[in-house]
């Protein structure tokens, strides 16, 4: 991949300590000049913890972000505008708490940069501390828009099942005994219907997610009011898609197994979890409600 910078650093936040740093969900000023102090990560250890996941995790994978509302100044004082792609590693200590992440990207607003470059360079360094793992940027200037393509995930649709749901609540319970142990495949299923909540406000998350898998077949009207179960479910992007991971590798004994996740943007920013046990990530495309 052109153009990509990768730094390791330090996080500050540790623990549980660091829920109650947030800036999320308290009103908060916009600063416009430079200030990377306003990041703050949240350790994927206090969900990992949650669901059973060790130091030795099932899955590799990255947390691909977009950023459509990046602007500073050149040397000149001329404003500048472009798309940004973020790629946290998941092996990273934290995740970057997204709140923090527009208010810091809002303070490149009034800030001289000289080049791209060095824009490039600021966002990498800044984003490896709070994340305390490998961070790639990418920032993509107007003429190369074009490359931010609108696509469908891959693999069969499962929303047109008649299907009558009547209950909202989490349960991984629609799992169990949803597998033809008979019947060995290999495919891919999406759905546009994942909606979860943020952790922290309570605020709707909407999201498509793609399940590619190998393994005993799964009953695909299970496996869908599964995905709506997470409907009024209170947990961050990043920890639903390890969650739906970890539950497929539980209750289908998926042989291989990947989980990505594409969710609607929110303040200029796109949130967009690949975890697998066997593939890399794709491209980074955007879905039409992108």
């Amino acid at each position: 991949m052109e153009n990509l910078l990768m730094t390791q650093v330090h996080d500050p936040y540790t623990g549980a300590e660091a829920l109650s740093e947030l800036t999320l969900g308290k009103a908060t000023g916009y600063q416009a000049e430079y200030d990377a102090s306003l990041l703050q990560g949240v350790p994927r250890k206090l969900n990992r913890d949650a669901i059973g996941l060790n130091e030795t995790l099932p899955f590799h994978g990255t947390d691909i972000w977009t950023g459509y509302e990046l602007s500073w100044l050149n040397a000149k004082g001329k404003p500048m505008v472009a798309i940004a792609e973020f790629y946290l590693s998941f092996d990273s200590q934290n995740l970057i708490e997204s709140k923090s992440f527009k208010l810091y990207l809002n303070t490149f607003n009034q800030t001289k940069f000289d080049s791209v470059e060095q824009v490039q360079s600021t966002l990498a360094d800044d984003l490896s501390q709070c994340a305390e793992g490998e961070v790639l940027v990418r920032v993509l200037e107007p003429k190369q828009f074009s490359t931010q393509r609108v696509v469908e995930l891959p693999g069969t649709c499962i929303d047109d099942l008649d299907i009558e749901v009547n209950d909202y609540s989490f349960n991984p319970d629609y799992l169990q005994d949803s597998t033809d142990d008979k019947a060995v495949v290999a495919e891919t299923l999406n759905s546009n219907l994942l909606k979860s909540n943020c952790l922290i406000t309570s605020q709707p998350d909407w999201g498509s997610v793609m399940i590619r898998y190998q393994g005993p077949k799964i009953d695909r009207e299970k496996l869908l009011r599964y995905l709506i179960s997470f409907r009024q479910h209170n947990e961050f992007h990043e920890q639903c898609i390890e969650r739906i991971f970890v539950d497929l590798k539980r209750f289908c004994n998926c042989s291989k197994l990947t989980v990505y996740a594409r969710y609607t943007r929110r303040g200029g920013l796109d949130i967009n979890p690949y975890r697998s046990d066997f593939e890399n990530p794709p491209e980074s495309h955007r879905l039409a409600r992108q």
